[in-house]
């Protein structure tokens, strides 16, 4: 979505966006703009609610922002009014912005009008957005020079649609060599490095968890190994890691319901990759590297089984109690080939990991496991400023014992009808080399969603802002 600034409307003939904080129904002023004049029993600026008046060859569109919003909210509103407008919308629209905008105002304004020409529709002959045609130009309206907050928004709402298209694009489209070769493409457009590992390379490696997982598939799993250098070496170094299972049908322990939502399983993974393009596109300065284990979950002659012993990456013998306890084990192989090789002093990994996280939260936020207070504060301190939520939950050592096993180091599962997001992350702690500055974010009742942009779930875009916004603030 391209942008210009103009000094007024003298001339202008289109939409004209008008941003209105609510005032009072029994205010005797009238909201007045351009010539136009409401009164208050008409409109207040109430939240959530807009006003059309047609004036000067002009339709404007009045937004009420309510009395104070916050960055979620105004965000979404004007995703609302990008996408549910939008056959209103021509060549010509002007956006007006209040001197009394802050900048994260004007940022989550401009990101949610762009977040509003996403379409669902990939496989349907629709008509594209007016935001998205060739001669279209927003007319940005202020005394103030935004430009360098217009950028940084437009570059954050074009890496969530990227993570949105990623997660709703069918499992038959987005196969482990599809992320594989996005990644690549992502890598030589934006200045990142780019390692892939087929199936025979991360055998040699010994990843061998992450290869068990794939085993029942035709599709060839892919380990992906991205890091973002910039030139100074002291900088500091951040690692990421993303669950990318790009089909769940559970395994052998096969699925019994919702299996059809089961391409949205690699939105950790996703959320990963949006987050390095965003923080290459920003020229953060920071070294990020991210790992990214890509495979599918299928069901086969060669699909791995209960009860069978496998081998990790960090060394550790893991006995399989359940096949749909998939995602940890990929990311135990990607954690430790993370942390082995490059170091990081600062991981964060992201999945659709537990049904039991959303039993616990809902929809509301992501579940939240860490051991380091200052992470934890700073992880929530991002969520909450981006609108992409979490709260914690404990990792005590009364937990431990939960994965024990007789025959292996360690179990995948503890096959029990309670803490089961604890114990997912507990399994992923202990192959974490007991890193002191870890967090694990279990997204699955975040990352694919109900809500008013879609008549079926669909992506979320969660996780890609919320880690730039981290490590942009640490």
């Amino acid at each position: 979505m391209n942008t210009q600034e103009i000094k007024d409307l003298e001339g202008f003939t289109g939409v004209v966006l008008v941003p209105v904080f609510e005032t009072n129904p029994q205010n005797v002023v009238p909201i007045e703009f351009h010539g136009v004049s409401i009164p208050s029993k008409v409109f207040y600026g109430k939240k959530d609610t807009h006003y059309l008046v047609e004036k000067y060859d002009c339709l404007h569109i009045f937004v009420g922002l309510g009395k104070k919003i916050e960055y979620k909210s105004l965000k979404t509103l004007f995703r609302r009014i990008a996408s549910k407008e939008k056959e209103r919308f021509g060549k010509n629209v002007a956006l007006y912005i209040p001197e009394t905008f802050t900048l994260q105002q004007v940022e989550a304004t401009i990101s949610g009008l762009s977040l509003g020409t996403y379409q669902l529709s990939h496989f349907k002959n629709d008509d594209p957005h007016p935001f998205l045609i060739k001669e279209f130009s927003l007319s940005i309206l202020s005394k103030n020079d935004h430009t360098e907050t217009i950028v940084r928004a437009t570059k954050i709402a074009r890496a969530q649609k990227e993570v949105m298209q990623l997660v709703d694009l069918p499992s038959n489209v987005v196969t482990p060599s599809y992320m594989a070769e996005w990644a690549k493409d992502m890598g030589k457009a934006h200045g990142f490095e780019v390692r892939v590992l087929d199936a025979a390379a991360s055998k040699i490696e010994g990843l061998d968890a992450f290869l068990s997982v794939g085993k029942g598939s035709a599709k060839e799993p892919q380990f992906i190994i991205m890091d973002y250098q910039p030139q100074d070496d002291k900088l500091r170094h951040i690692g990421l890691v993303g669950k990318g299972i790009t089909f769940d049908t559970g395994g052998l322990n096969i699925k019994t319901a919702g299996m059809v939502h089961m391409k949205s399983d690699m939105a950790g993974a996703a959320a990963v990759l949006g987050a390095m393009v965003l923080i290459a596109d920003l020229q953060l300065p920071v070294r990020v590297t991210a790992v990214v284990p890509c495979c599918e979950n299928a069901v086969d002659k060669d699909s791995f089984y209960p009860s069978d012993v496998i081998k990790s990456y960090q060394g550790a013998t893991i006995e399989v109690i359940d096949t749909d306890a998939e995602g940890r084990l990929i990311l135990a192989d990607g954690l430790s080939y993370l942390i082995k090789n490059f170091k990081p002093e600062i991981v964060v990994d992201m999945a659709t990991l537990t049904g039991s996280c959303v039993a616990t939260f809902g929809y509301e936020c992501a579940g939240l496991f860490t051991n380091n207070a200052e992470l934890q504060q700073k992880l929530q301190y991002s969520g909450d400023a981006v609108g992409e939520r979490m709260w914690p939950l404990p990792l005590w050592d009364a937990y431990t014992s939960e994965l024990d096993s007789d025959i292996a180091d360690v179990k995948n599962y503890h096959g029990k009808p309670y803490a089961g997001a604890i114990t997912a992350a507990k399994f992923l702690e202990y192959f974490t080399d007991k890193h002191t500055a870890w967090a694990h974010l279990d997204i699955a009742g975040v990352a694919f969603v109900d809500d008013e942009f879609a008549k079926s779930k669909h992506a979320s875009g969660y996780g890609a802002h919320l880690l730039t916004h981290f490590i942009e603030n640490l």
